[in-house]
């Protein structure tokens, strides 16, 4: 048997979703075996884990605060131990670019002259079956160099002749999503499970016999049980398709509170795998949030746009991030700069290129090995501020940033953070969260709105400031109550003014987004009703 098709089942493994064109060069028998056998063999621990998830947050409501472990403190005092040395093709990662595996994307990702391209199969990517059965298509065909696209105006993209592509590193959905279109014995497969098993399964030994290896971020994790369930995964799969352990190398998005206080931790269950730590400052943000969403005015940031790094607890986050991968031989990866370019508008182009530059040279200097964009345009400025301090340098693991303190007390410090709860700053966050969800539902995860290019984690931010605004009777600026009623009648004037189009989904956006924020409980991740709301009523894929 060469293909499976929709409402296939064999050997417990079932599809349940209309056909995609080539599915059949993805899921082959071998590589549905495969990832059954990951799943397998890791169900039950990820089922604990989520468990643990949920506990951690009810002793985080019920207000305990947050600490280092006491039980590893031997592995953060232990000085002695390395992370493996960085693979081919990871010695430099001084600029990264990031978006979605679609075809246009991969192309242009790839021809941007970063060093390093994420491939992004999550918080860019909406988990369609089309999306994720043509990401992995597009991702071997980008790796055999066969890969081009032409846009409904006629324009053709292709991958430039004689280069050497940026290093691929993919980023698989996190634990908490689930593929609902593949089913194992009948429960849905993770989201992650699946993406990271095919691609290792059918380019494993291609990317080897390129020069390079199969390299992963891995995001959403919340604790180092989470990494030694990943590193689980990475020695299984490399044992049932004899490559020799340590092939596989994982950066982890430090984007979740809980995971800033077990960074040692957590490149220390990776350590054969470990390539280093990014500071995912956007997911953080929506963390802190959402862990501390009931604790009162002490967690109670101001509007989204004033919650920069250099704001105490982000910048006590990013300082001991790079302590901790600088001590253990790790890279440590600075976070996106969300700037698309307006080549319409001068001024406001020099504007947002200086706002980066600004960033970058910050990160720069405080040792980062390299920093993410999310435009081509944006990768000269980028590379320019890195090449300033790394010189020939290929990174900067050799400061160790010991003059940073370990200090769980200051990565908390939410309170001093500077600023105020606005109008202005409620009504961005309504239309950016609606606005988002909207294009989500219709398979875009990656929109440029007002010039920045947003992802599931602005909306997350946006959504959960409200709820946390709402249930904290917050007050903004000029006195006013933020209430339930009040944002429910901003919500529509804010959707009043909206744009709409035939076939737009701005009213199942509406619906979400009133789900979500103005609900009394409060939901972990939006992605997981959005889902739910695009398998019951988006048509049916297009073979």
């Amino acid at each position: 048997m060469n293909s499976v098709t929709d409402n296939f089942t064999i050997n417990g493994i079932t599809l349940i979703a209309p056909p995609i064109c080539r599915q059949s060069e993805v899921l082959t028998p071998d590589a549905l075996a495969f990832v059954a056998r990951l799943h397998r063999a890791t169900e039950g621990s990820l089922c604990g884990l989520m468990q643990i998830r949920e506990e951690k947050q009810q002793q985080i409501s019920k207000g305990q605060d947050l600490r280092f472990l006491p039980e590893t403190a031997w592995i953060r005092n232990d000085p002695d131990w390395r992370v493996a040395p960085p693979a081919p093709g990871l010695e430099d990662r001084r600029v990264e670019i990031t978006g979605p595996v679609d075809r246009k994307m991969t192309i242009n990702a790839l021809n941007s002259g970063a060093k390093v391209w994420l491939a992004d199969m999550e918080d860019s990517s909406t988990p369609t079956w089309r999306n994720v059965i043509q990401g992995q298509l597009n991702l071997t065909d980008a790796l055999e160099r066969r890969i081009d696209f032409t846009s409904p105006e006629g324009k053709e993209y292709k991958l430039r002749a004689a280069e050497e592509l940026p290093t691929i590193v993919v980023r698989p959905r996190g634990w908490h999503l689930p593929e609902k279109h593949m089913l194992i014995d009948g429960k849905p497969v993770a989201g992650g499970v699946v993406d990271f098993g095919l691609f290792f399964f059918h380019n494993a030994r291609r990317l080897l016999a390129q020069g390079k290896g199969p390299y992963f971020y891995l995001p959403k994790i919340e604790n180092h049980l989470e990494a030694r369930l990943w590193n689980d995964i990475f020695v299984l799969a490399q044992d049932l398709l004899g490559i020799p352990q340590g092939t596989i190398r994982a950066t982890v998005l430090i984007e979740t509170i809980t995971a800033a206080f077990e960074m040692d931790e957590i490149l220390f269950e990776l350590r054969e795998h470990a390539s280093g730590l990014n500071a995912g400052r956007w997911d953080y943000i929506f963390s802190v949030i959402k862990n501390f969403r009931t604790r009162g005015p002490r967690f109670v940031l101001p509007d989204r746009a004033q919650v920069s790094m250099t704001q105490p607890f982000m910048r006590s986050y990013t300082e001991q991030l790079v302590r901790a991968c600088h001590r253990r031989g790790a890279m440590a990866i600075g976070g996106m700069a969300a700037a698309v370019p307006n080549r319409k508008d001068e001024a406001a182009n020099t504007a947002a290129f200086e706002k980066v530059r600004a960033d970058k040279t910050r990160e720069a200097g405080d040792g980062f090995d390299g920093s993410w964009v999310a435009h081509p345009d944006l990768v000269p400025v980028c590379r320019e501020v890195f090449d300033g301090v790394l010189g020939d340098r290929p990174n900067q693991l050799d400061r160790s940033r010991e003059d940073v303190t370990p200090d769980d007390r200051a990565l908390i410090d939410v309170a001093s953070t500077e600023g105020t709860i606005t109008e202005t700053g409620i009504r961005n966050n309504i239309e950016v969260g609606i606005r988002y969800i909207e294009s989500w539902l219709r398979g875009n995860g990656a929109v440029a709105i007002h010039n920045l290019m947003e992802d599931a984690a602005t909306a997350e931010i946006s959504r959960s400031q409200i709820w946390q605004w709402i249930h904290t009777r917050a007050i903004t600026q000029t006195g006013t109550v933020i209430t339930a009623r009040w944002i429910g009648e901003t919500l529509n004037e804010e959707f009043s003014a909206l744009k709409r189009s035939n076939g737009d989904r701005f009213e199942d956006a509406r619906d979400i987004f009133e789900e979500i924020t103005l609900g009394q409980d409060f939901v972990p991740f939006l992605t997981v009703p959005a889902y739910a709301r695009y398998l019951r009523e988006s048509p049916a894929p297009v073979v």
